[in-house]
């Protein structure tokens, strides 16, 4: 039986006792995090705002299995916002509607969910109407024609059962039901109806592709309420990400029990506790860019340096060579060991140890002289 069979859904349950300690950890240090950020200046919350969204976005997709590129991302990103930075590339219609979005859930937040913006966004997922080669049913709900909704796992002929969705002939007015509540006021934390409004509506899958997605993006939209800002300066997605696992398979015991959720609820308040004190880093790495181009701006013209010293700075796997200099700057092999031999000189990138044609550069980190920054290509 799902819980979703229960003869007294979606009456939710929980030991509240259990839970307390955790709720007060998590709103504590949100408001530790969020008084933090208000003391920054305007273009640094802009920074850290565009770092988080962009984290956002690239994660909450990663975790159906799609990776998109992370420049197109950080654009369309800035763009929506309205915030001028360097080195903006196009992104495709494909990244702008995961973008519009995200953003129309937190800039938006305390806008009602309805329907139609549900649709809205399904729309946004799907501009062309596929899912990869799979043409899918965008905005509106699900339908019964491929057969009940299932997530499945395993090869052709061995494939395991994990869940089964509610019918789609029920979708209606389960959505009415769960559209009610969200748009409602109910007497529990607002960290916690973030909680079940993920649990609710990835249970109902009630469209044929992106429920992940979408539920992830209601998620934010009722912690930006908790916030009471729209200013997002920790991501629920990139921890959700880095516990992939953890979240599949507490999502397919809580949805095979009963109607007591207390173990999806301290999931969801440890991995969101772990969300927040990741904003540190974050925040971190603004404050390292601001302040490399407070120091370095004036000294550094050349735009092909501009460009690749801002790569290292939002942070790339790997490590800095004079043929990848090269390849991303688009200029010859002796330009790049130029532009690299300037910025040497200037105190601005340091050679790591080894050498030969697989010699790295790294940024000097000032507050510990050549010590990387962390942000390697």
């Amino acid at each position: 039986m799902y819980i979703y069979e229960q003869s007294d859904w979606p009456q939710f349950k929980w030991n509240t006792e259990k839970i307390l300690m955790l709720l007060t950890e998590v709103r504590n240090l949100q408001g530790q995090v969020v008084g933090r950020m208000g003391t920054l200046g305007f273009d640094l919350r802009n920074q850290a705002n565009l770092e988080i969204h962009t984290q956002d976005v690239l994660k909450s997709t990663e975790i159906e299995g799609e990776i998109l590129n992370p420049d197109q991302v950080r654009s369309s990103i800035a763009r929506r916002l309205g915030l001028d930075i360097s080195g903006l590339v196009r992104s495709n219609r494909n990244v702008d509607g995961v973008v519009e979005m995200m953003i129309d859930a937190t800039e938006n937040f305390n806008k009602p969910l309805n329907k139609d913006r549900l649709f809205a966004w399904h729309n946004a997922l799907f501009p062309a109407g596929y899912s990869g080669m799979y043409k899918v049913l965008v905005g509106q709900w699900r339908d019964n024609s491929k057969g009940p909704m299932q997530v499945v796992s395993g090869s052709m002929g061995k494939e395991k059962v994990h869940y089964q969705a509610p019918s789609a002939n029920s979708l209606e007015i389960e959505m009415e039901r769960f559209i009610t509540w969200i748009n409602g006021r109910q007497d529990i934390d607002l960290v916690i109806k973030a909680a079940l409004s993920h649990l609710w509506f990835v249970t109902l899958h009630p469209f044929e592709d992106g429920n992940g997605r979408i539920a992830r993006a209601i998620t934010d939209m009722i912690l930006a309420q908790s916030d009471n800002q729209s200013y997002r300066f920790y991501s629920m997605s990139s921890q959700i990400r880095n516990e992939r696992k953890h979240y599949y398979d507490i999502l397919e015991r809580t949805q095979k029990g009963d109607l007591n959720i207390t173990d999806w609820l301290e999931w969801f308040l440890i991995c969101l506790l772990h969300a927040l004190k990741s904003s540190e880093m974050i925040l971190g790495k603004v404050i390292f860019k601001h302040n490399f181009w407070m120091s370095n701006s004036s000294s550094i013209k050349n735009e092909r340096q501009r460009k690749l010293l801002n790569r290292l700075l939002d942070g790339f796997d790997g490590k800095l060579t004079t043929s990848k200099w090269a390849k991303i700057g688009k200029c010859s092999q002796d330009t790049a060991s130029r532009d690299i031999q300037d910025l040497i000189e200037k105190g601005v990138l340091y050679k790591l140890p080894g050498g030969g044609r697989s010699t790295g550069y790294d940024l000097i980190n000032e507050m510990n002289n050549k010590t990387p920054a962390g942000n390697n290509i």
